[in-house]
């Protein structure tokens, strides 16, 4: 936890004494006496010998690595390496002079093992066994060491039965080995455009009142006959099942399941045999559904509520159908295991009893409880609908990435990955004890939010993904990649460290909490390196020294976009000084389209919504300024006449851009439009309709994405960002 940092101005900070006791208290830690830092200090030392084998261990592949175990003083101990295959690796034991401690009133001593440094890719574990006789009860309970079932560890070692005379087995204790490749294989071959969507906002004549995972696969193909190679997209983390549904997409319930609101309708009935009051059912809320496509305003509500009765409908057909496709969702539901049906447990605990779990009984809010349970088998037709929805939009998913692999891009789909979830949502229900209470994410104030950001998320606990084995962190990560060609990681820096708010505090009175970031980041590309995937890691605003150096060196690209990029006497950057790993972009979802940039649509936004921290006269200079530095670079590069339009600079903005180093280049599906709105205004909450405005044309209008992709503007958009 960090003390004093130094601001985006590099002035030093020091951090309050009240801010230092909140956070420590979300780590359950009593800072308020000296008595209870004490006691605390204390229980950190001795955490590691409270175990018989190391919570977590991070090994780079090929590297090799020494772990320490713990045992009762005198015992002697082996140290395997149990495969996740199912196989045992054997380890060498080495010097170890650290002398033996006590701790409760029990001796206890330390050995060190050296791992084989030619341990395959995976999630292991490292396993100490000791004989039965070799631990009092105490301290075998102390360290966690344990007797297995002989029969089991028997058989999963491959040997034969035992005959009933044979001694006692070993006790066993074990941790996590997460073994990571150095880098991802996947890397760009060549540099390419593709397109970046907020996939909401672009509803077409089949759209039931929201983009959905049809329209990605039209964006896609598009984008791919003029030579894009990705889509990236806006989260599609999970909201919740009932009303109102909170519209951003960075604030879900869930990071391991997907929103239900992206799935195809008209796919997902496909095979499907309906009774004839069925179908003209879906026909009377596809009706009514369409109608929302005209509408100024995204209605999620309405969109949801109407997948949601169709869904229904579409699940009891599927189930009494059967075949092949239900027997895949088995498999998908055995796959997905606890995790998924403590979501759809959620899901439809949320129907019954509110979306805020705080405000459930206290039996309710325990996924474990046995009254959790009983719900469980009460409603299990509910539950199994819920599960059987994330089966369905799997399979579209997958099917969007194989058809737009099929068309030409190289990428493909590349997810985004959410900082957080809602306090109330399904994670923060079933990952009680991962995450920390009393504190929220955010972010210190920089240039463009003054005030700093407060994301109202539970942070996951440092010491919770330790001695989880980082479980949390492969499950949600697992999931994000799955039917993605790339994955964009929004505000990286979180890997490293996070910026915690206390409970009632203001943004800017916050600290950083440092994670271990060579566990997080061998998470991430091992999970990657499985899904054969790029990674993409948004390093913009207050990002240290140490991320982008282990950026660089773990070949994980970062993001850079144009408005906040300058030379060093302040000119606009050179293309050709951008950096090669990397997603460049002219704009992003945070700020205006190009054309709403270049009419300083932010700067009128900010000044409405109070949201300055300087006269707005002075903010109006400075940004004339940085614009006037752009329209000269570009009239004396021969991209623009003397007076040109919004539009030619738009054009002209992306034709540079096109030539940038970076092997990425984005281009938003607003500026193909001519859209001048901003889809969000960071730091608002409802001053501003953030995350709910359908795509419009340059005069305001909704813009139907058949209209979009059939327009001259995104022709010379997609022309003018060709890379050369």
């Amino acid at each position: 936890m960090a003390t004093d940092y130094h601001d985006w101005r590099g002035e030093h900070v020091d951090v309050s004494a009240e801010t230092l006791i909140a956070v420590l208290r979300a780590l359950d830690v009593d800072a308020t006496t000296d008595e209870g830092v004490r006691d605390a200090l204390t229980a950190l030392d001795e955490r590691p010998w409270r175990r018989g084998a190391p919570a977590t261990t991070v090994v780079v592949a090929g590297s090799g690595a020494d772990v320490a175990v713990h045992v009762p003083d005198g015992a002697a101990v082996e140290v395997v390496v149990a495969l996740e295959s199912g196989e045992e690796r054997s380890t060498e034991q080495i010097d170890n002079w650290t002398p033996p401690r006590e701790v409760d009133g029990v001796r206890l001593g330390e050995a060190s093992f050296r791992l084989p440094d030619d341990l395959p890719l995976g999630w292991h574990r490292v396993v100490a066994r000791i004989a039965a006789d070799a631990a009092p009860p105490e301290a075998a309970e102390l360290l966690g060491y344990a007797a297995l079932r002989g029969r089991a560890r028997r058989r999963n070692r491959g040997e034969a039965e035992a005959p009933a005379e044979t001694a006692p087995a070993p006790l066993e204790a074990s941790g996590a080995l997460i073994v990571a490749p150095a880098a991802p294989s996947r890397t760009v071959d060549e540099a390419g455009w593709g397109l970046m969507a907020q996939l909401y906002q672009a509803r077409s004549a089949g759209s039931w009142g929201i983009g959905d995972l049809a329209d990605l696969r039209a964006i896609g193909e598009w984008g791919a006959g003029r030579g894009a190679g990705f889509v990236l997209v806006n989260p599609f983390h999970a909201p919740s099942p009932v009303t109102p549904i909170e519209p951003s997409p960075y604030l879900p319930t869930s990071r391991r399941f997907m929103d239900p609101s992206i799935i195809r309708i008209d796919d997902a009935a496909a095979g499907l045999e309906l009774e004839p009051q069925v179908a003209q059912r879906l026909d009377e809320l596809a009706s009514y559904a369409k109608q929302q496509n005209a509408a100024d305003v995204i209605d999620r509500d309405a969109a949801w509520l109407a997948k949601r009765e169709a869904l229904g409908h579409l699940f009891v057909a599927a189930r009494a159908q059967g075949g092949e496709r239900w027997n895949d969702f088995g498999r998908y539901v055995d796959e997905q295991g606890e995790g998924l049906i403590d979501f759809a447990t959620w899901s439809a605990l949320c129907e019954q009893a509110g979306p805020a779990w705080q405000d459930w009984p206290e039996e309710l809010r325990d996924p474990r409880a046995e009254t959790v349970e009983a719900f469980r088998q009460q409603h299990a037709d509910r539950v199994e609908f819920y599960c059987w929805v994330q089966f369905v939009i799997r399979e579209q998913s997958d099917a969007t990435q194989r058809a737009l692999r099929e068309a030409g891009m190289p990428i493909g789909v590349m997810h985004d990955l959410a900082v957080g979830v809602h306090p109330s949502g399904a994670d923060a229900w079933a990952l009680r004890g991962e995450l920390a209470r009393g504190v929220s994410v955010g972010a210190p104030p920089d240039a463009f939010n003054q005030l700093g950001q407060n994301w109202s998320q539970p942070p996951l606990r440092p010491d919770a993904l330790e001695r989880t084995g980082y479980a949390p962190l492969r499950d949600m990560l697992r999931a994000s990649f799955a039917g993605a060609g790339a994955l964009r990681i929004d505000h990286i820096l979180g890997l490293f460290r996070l910026w915690w708010i206390p409970e009632g505090a203001g943004a800017d009175e916050g600290t950083y909490i440092a994670y271990d970031h060579e566990a997080t980041l061998g998470v991430l590309l091992l999970e990657a390196e499985r899904a054969g995937a790029l990674v993409v890691g948004e390093d913009l605003g207050v990002v240290s020294d140490l991320t982008r150096e282990q950026m660089a060196a773990r070949r994980i690209y970062g993001t850079q976009i144009m408005w906040f990029e300058q030379e060093p006497d302040g000119a606009p950057k050179r293309p050709e000084h951008y950096r090669e790993e990397c997603l460049a972009t002219v704009t992003t979802h945070d700020l205006p389209p190009t054309a709403g940039y270049l009419e300083l649509a932010h700067v009128a936004l900010r000044d409405r919504l109070g949201l300055l921290t300087r006269p707005v006269e002075e903010e109006l200079a400075s940004e004339r300024a940085l614009l006037d530095g752009y329209v000269r670079v570009l009239r004396e590069e021969g991209l623009v006449g003397d007076a040109p339009t919004t539009e030619e600079l738009v054009e002209a903005l992306h034709r540079r851009m096109a030539g940038c180093a970076s092997r990425l280049f984005g281009v938003a599906l607003a500026d193909l439009a001519g859209d001048r709105r901003s889809i969000n205004q960071p730091g608002t909450y409802r001053e501003h309709p953030n995350w709910t405005l359908p795509l419009a044309d340059p005069d305001g209008r909704v813009l139907p994405l058949e209209e979009l992709l059939a327009s001259p503007l995104a022709a010379r958009l997609a022309e003018a960002s060709q890379r050369r």
